[in-house]
């Protein structure tokens, strides 16, 4: 068996696949489907630092290849997942990391600040595409200054490994990652889901009450890797691929345009158990190619 340990920053992953925040709950819903413990981290569903209800429904639609979903960051707020949440997550021998998230660079401080105080909490996953409402409405993520901005203020106040979620939704995101790695990042996650649309012609309305929203799936890996490959390329602090992943095959592809460690989104609906599989399937590739570590194909494309 080869050795499936990665890292991103400071934190160590006994596997490099990860779940991606908004497709696996708490973690603790799929316990049923799957050993949790047998997953490299967990990374749970956004967490802001008020409660919030989400966007009215109908928010989830299938389309070709994907769904596109509007859930709005639907949570109960930070102080009750450090209450209730924590308490079931904390034991379980994996790492288990939080998406932040917020609407002001004060909101993501704040969560940030509270989630640091954790013990069993070694990572956050910030999620820089939330509107940022001082700025009418303007998603965090699309600028460089804004990016500097948010991470530089979330870097002050905490002190464990910093992963940035990045949008596709940009003219040239790698410009964003040295941005955000100027700004303190430890890590870039990418690809959130690229802004989509479904429309039902007999009713002649959106299928979706937001009209427009996250659109996520096997649809959007090609551009998905091509974004990982750009980012870590440009790039010295190790880069989390997702987007599209959907088998063993798609994870390894990643690696090798350059991720350490990849999660695994809307795959999770489809198959409740897809994560694990996926760590035995990059085994079985290594083991089948006379690879010793997993860390041999990180960027090992030829080009």
């Amino acid at each position: 068996m080869a050795d499936l340990t990665t890292h991103i920053g400071n934190l160590t992953l006994k596997n490099p696949v990860m779940t991606a925040s908004g497709t696996f709950g708490f973690g603790l819903e799929f316990a049923d489907f799957v050993n949790l413990e047998e997953i490299g981290g967990i990374i749970v569903k956004g967490t802001t630092l008020h409660k919030r209800e989400g966007n009215p429904y109908p928010r989830l639609a299938e389309t070709p290849m994907g769904m596109i979903n509007a859930v709005g960051l639907q949570n109960k707020g930070v102080d009750y997942f450090v209450e209730h949440t924590y308490p079931q997550l904390k034991d379980i021998n994996t790492q288990i990391i939080v998406n932040v998230a917020g609407h002001s660079i004060e909101d993501y401080t704040a969560c940030a600040e509270r989630i640091n105080a954790l013990e069993k909490i070694n990572a956050i996953e910030l999620n820089i595409s939330c509107p940022n409402v001082k700025e009418g409405g303007m998603s965090f993520g699309t600028s460089c200054p804004m990016v500097e901005k948010v991470v530089g203020a979330v870097r002050k106040v905490y002190d464990k490994t910093l992963i940035v979620k990045l949008t596709p939704n940009v003219t040239d995101i790698a410009e964003i990652a040295k941005a955000a790695e100027h700004a303190g990042a430890d890590s870039v996650s990418l690809i959130n889901t690229l802004m989509g649309m479904a429309i039902d012609a007999e009713k002649r309305k959106p299928l979706i009450s937001t009209v427009t929203g996250g659109l996520s799936g096997a649809c959007v890996k090609p551009v998905a890797l091509r974004m990982v490959w750009q980012v870590a390329k440009a790039v010295k602090i190790p880069v989390v691929g997702l987007g599209g992943i959907m088998n063993a095959t798609d994870a390894i592809e990643f690696m090798l345009a350059g991720a350490s460690a990849i999660e695994i989104g809307t795959a999770n609906f489809i198959d409740p158990a897809i994560t694990v599989k996926v760590a035995k399937g990059i085994d079985e590739y290594l083991e089948r190619h006379g690879f010793k570590s997993v860390k041999e194909i990180i960027g090992a494309l030829e080009v």
